[in-house]
């Protein structure tokens, strides 16, 4: 296989980011610095597979190819979903050793809601390219009651910045709540779509990403996946 499917198989990062640590001269393969099109060969040992040359980056050797583990965190309101050690918010601090995960996407650190967490590089770039446009779900709470004018211009997309936002779905939920469900993936895109339209949002949280629901997950918590989520999970992406 390819040298980013391999690094991206051993739930290191997606495949799109393996391509960009190889563009960049960061891996090595048996002693020499790979290319796109470096070949790695798998071999199958009693512990799983392994390449049969040690793949580096930054001259730190890989492990073999990871089983695949798909679990969900509720996430509360101040962790960083950004995996740096140095910060005490960061969620790094309260994910286990292992299985080594990582989140698909980001939740600010102002929200809350679903994340989902995964050593699956290629699940990981299906979700996260935004060609892909696939949908995820959130309750927002404004800091006043909004009108319908609001819901159409949310849902006709919004200027900011240098972007308009994509069409979306809207529908109200309370006097100052609303259910949104975006199929991009701007950064504080929901804060900054209300924000230009003079409101101010007070929480957010993720409820779902395609088939997968957060439902009564406790905050701080997290789980493994059912068989069946997963199944509908990857049925949804196809």
């Amino acid at each position: 296989m390819r040298l980013a499917q391999y690094l991206a198989l051993t739930g290191l990062c997606s495949r799109r980011a393996a391509s960009r640590l190889i563009r960049d001269g960061r891996v090595s393969i048996g002693g020499e610095l790979g290319n796109h099109t470096t070949q790695v060969e798998v071999i199958t040992t009693p512990s799983g597979q392994q390449a049969s040359q040690t793949v580096c980056v930054d001259g730190i050797p890989q492990g073999a190819i990871a089983p695949k583990q798909y679990w969900m965190l509720n996430k509360t309101v101040g962790i960083d979903c950004r995996l740096q050690a140095q910060d005490p918010s960061s969620l790094l601090h309260i994910l286990p050793p292992q299985p080594r995960l990582y989140p698909v996407g980001r939740l600010d650190k102002d929200s809350r809601g679903l994340l989902l967490l995964t050593n699956d590089g290629e699940l990981t770039q299906s979700l996260m390219h935004p060609s892909f446009a696939h949908k995820k779900r959130y309750h927002v709470r404004l800091d006043r009651p909004f009108d319908n004018r609001f819901l159409e211009q949310m849902a006709a997309g919004v200027s900011y910045k240098s972007v308009t936002t994509l069409p979306c779905t809207l529908s109200p939920l309370a006097p100052d709540t609303f259910e949104i469900i975006l199929t991009q993936g701007l950064n504080r895109q929901i804060r900054r779509m209300s924000q230009a339209l003079g409101y101010q949002v007070v929480d957010l949280k993720r409820v779902a990403i395609e088939s997968l629901t957060l439902g009564d997950l406790p905050e701080g918590e997290m789980r493994e996946l059912t068989k069946q989520e997963i199944t509908a999970l990857k049925a949804s992406l196809e």
